[in-house]
C-alpha cells in the first residue's frame, strides 16, 4: 500500500518538516549524529545553584561529573545497544554527550557539590559559599 502525498506540498517540504528543519528544532538541541544533547535547567535559590539535566533511560553509572578550576563538566558515554528491529523513524538514541558550565569559583563551595539521578533527571546541587548568601535585614535601634 502506498500513501499518496498531497499535491500542494512538494515531497521535499514534507520531508524537511518531519526532519525538524521547519519547526526550528533542528538547531536547538540536536546533533547531526542522530543523538540528542540533553536539555538543562539551571535555577538559583538563596543557598545554592541547581542544574537539572534531562536524561531519561540512563543510569547513574552512565554519567561523569567533574569540577576543575571553575568549570563543571557533565558527560556520558553510553554504547548504543544493537537491536534487530527495523525502525521507520528512531529519535531517541542517547550515546555520548558533554556539557560544560563556567562556575564562579569564589561563589560556590566546590567541596560540597552533590549529585543524584532520579526519574530521568540528573540533579546537581552547587552550594553557595556562606559569605555570598544573602543576609537577613537587620533593624538598627536609634539611641
Amino acid at each position: 500500500m502506498t500513501i499518496a502525498r498531497f499535491p500542494l506540498f512538494p515531497s521535499s517540504m514534507l520531508d524537511r518538516f518531519w526532519d525538524n528543519e521547519l519547526t526550528g528544532r533542528a538547531s536547538s538541541n540536536y546533533s547531526t549524529t542522530n543523538t540528542s544533547l540533553p536539555a538543562v535547567n539551571i535555577k538559583e535559590t538563596n543557598d545554592d545553584f541547581m542544574i537539572e539535566v534531562a536524561a531519561p533511560g540512563m543510569k547513574k553509572e552512565d554519567f561523569s561529573i567533574n569540577y576543575d578550576n571553575g568549570r563543571m563538566i557533565i558527560s556520558s558515554e553510553k554504547e548504543d545497544e544493537k537491536v534487530d528491529e527495523r525502525y521507520n523513524r528512531r529519535e531517541f538514541s542517547y550515546q555520548s554527550f558533554c556539557r560544560s558550565f563556567e562556575v564562579a569559583d569564589n561563589v560556590i563551595d566546590h567541596q560540597k557539590i552533590k549529585a543524584k539521578y532520579q526519574d530521568g533527571i540528573l540533579h546537581i546541587t552547587l552550594p553557595k559559599r556562606e559569605e555570598i548568601k544573602p543576609k537577613p535585614a537587620r533593624r538598627i535601634s536609634i539611641s
